[in-house]
């Protein structure tokens, strides 16, 4: 009887933290996952703008 009322409690215990992770896991790929790939896109987006600027000035300096 004591076995079984342990294991309920092991149990009973054992699923919100299960669950508790599993909401993790889930909250990170669908909310900061994305935030992060948006984040990594603006920055090389503005490391190529200013490579694109850079040429375009140091072609104008080399036709003057």
């Amino acid at each position: 009887m004591v076995e079984a009322l342990y294991l309920a409690a092991v149990t009973m215990l054992f699923v919100p933290w299960v669950y508790g992770l599993y909401a993790l896991a889930r909250d990170g790929r669908n909310r900061f996952l994305p935030l992060a790939r948006q984040f990594l896109r603006g920055r090389r987006a503005k490391k190529e703008q200013a490579e694109a600027e850079r040429e375009r000035e140091e072609q104008e300096r080399q036709l003057y």
